[in-house]
């Protein structure tokens, strides 16, 4: 996006039944899906640096094949290692994409414990990167939209983690999610969501009304206490560990993808990111039920006490109404994403997952007086009539 959707959490795209490190026969795998270059002198490139590599890492080049593509202009690549297992090849055009960013984050992950994956080379005049694989199986793929109880153990998992992360969290090591940001992805909802995928020109009336939710929306969420922001933690982006995809129950540690844009702001947005996903949605019973374990467990580590004023150690009504005003934020910002992304970049596979976010947008605001106007919006855009008893329905 810079902020992208779903970098590396797509590796299950090729070779998803692959073996663990440990299986040798890994090295004499087919090609599931071959590496094109759109540009032979950075195909020359990667050659070049695949061949200085493979023998300090044991690699077998011949193995190359396209493990993902991203939301962004990275794309993942999987290669066999000679004694077996498999690593991970980034390929990040450096005129078009900044690795540095990961490459910091990646460390802070790490420092708090965090099973990201781990940076074996890197060739940041060019681009290429080789990491540990994680695993070729995310988490969203372990569940059925119609069992949350299946779903149940993996989610606590991933609280586990979130607070883990958040616990490390230091001012000023990762850039501000700050006023000018909240506002800059808001932003992203008229101009790409209604302006290029409605087509609505809004009048001056309706103008206001979204200048107001949005007014509202930031200084709601600039309220709460700010920690480290992974930005898209969700189960797409936590990988089943090796040995464990066979699995019904969890293996610890869950491996963490899509790090790269983490910010230092509030709270409340990798818990609504979690529950609030882009790709697959639970009652609100199920929700309500996890963001109380978070909150515990938040409260616990001292992440909300002291630290706000709002008082959100001590009242979850109030902590869940800032992280539902947190996701309603996403929410917008995800959907002006998916818009960009389908009409300038030409992937129109996000923008199917659009009207998950409007229905979340209208049930956030059909609860609260203050986003009332907002709600009735985007049903004039949308063309729905008013509903009552919105709930965060399955999709």
């Amino acid at each position: 996006m810079s902020h992208s959707i779903s970098p590396m959490s797509d590796l299950i795209a090729a070779n998803s039944a692959a073996p663990a490190p440990t299986d040798t026969a890994a090295q004499s795998l087919p090609v599931v899906t071959a590496v094109t270059w759109a540009d032979p002198a950075r195909e020359a490139l990667f050659l070049a640096w695949l061949q200085a590599v493979a023998g300090k890492h044991g690699l077998v080049p011949s193995t190359v094949r396209l493990a993902s593509a991203d939301a962004s202009f990275r794309r993942y690549l999987r290669v066999d290692g000679s004694q077996g297992g498999t690593r991970i090849i980034m390929d990040a055009p450096p005129d078009k994409e900044n690795s540095e960013p990961f490459v910091k984050v990646q460390a802070l992950l790490a420092q708090a414990g965090l099973n990201a994956p781990q940076i074996l080379d890197w060739d940041a005049a060019h681009g290429f990167m080789l990491l540990s694989d994680l695993g070729t199986q995310t988490v969203i793929e372990k569940f059925n939209p119609a069992d949350p109880s299946a779903a149940y153990a993996w989610y606590m998992q991933a609280v586990d983690i979130l607070v883990d992360w958040q616990k490390a969290s230091q001012e000023g090591v990762l850039p501000p999610y700050d006023e000018a940001v909240l506002r800059r992805e808001l932003q992203l909802f008229p101009d790409w969501y209604i302006a290029k995928h409605r087509g609505v020109v809004l009048n001056d009336k309706q103008q206001a009304v979204l200048q107001g939710a949005f007014d509202a929306i930031v200084a709601q969420n600039l309220s709460v206490p700010r920690v480290f922001v992974h930005r898209d933690f969700m189960m797409r982006n936590l990988m089943v560990p090796w040995g464990a995809a066979a699995s019904a129950q969890p293996a610890s540690p869950l491996g963490v993808l899509d790090f790269q844009d983490a910010l230092h702001g509030p709270i409340t947005y990798d818990i609504a990111s979690l529950l609030r996903d882009a790709f697959i949605s639970w009652d609100e019973d199920f929700v309500i039920d996890i963001t109380i374990r978070y909150w515990e467990k938040a409260r616990k580590a001292g992440l909300l006490g002291a630290q706000s004023a709002s008082g959100f150690g001590e009242d979850f009504g109030d902590f869940y109404r800032a992280v539902e005003w947190m996701g309603i934020q996403r929410h917008l910002k995800v959907a002006g994403i998916f818009a960009r992304l389908t009409l300038r970049d030409g992937k129109p596979r996000y923008l199917a997952d659009a009207p998950r976010f409007i229905q979340y947008i209208c049930a956030t605001a059909a609860r609260y007086r203050e986003l009332k106007p907002l709600l009735r919006l985007v049903q004039e855009i949308e063309g729905i009539e008013e509903q009552s008893g919105w709930v965060i329905g399955r999709g």
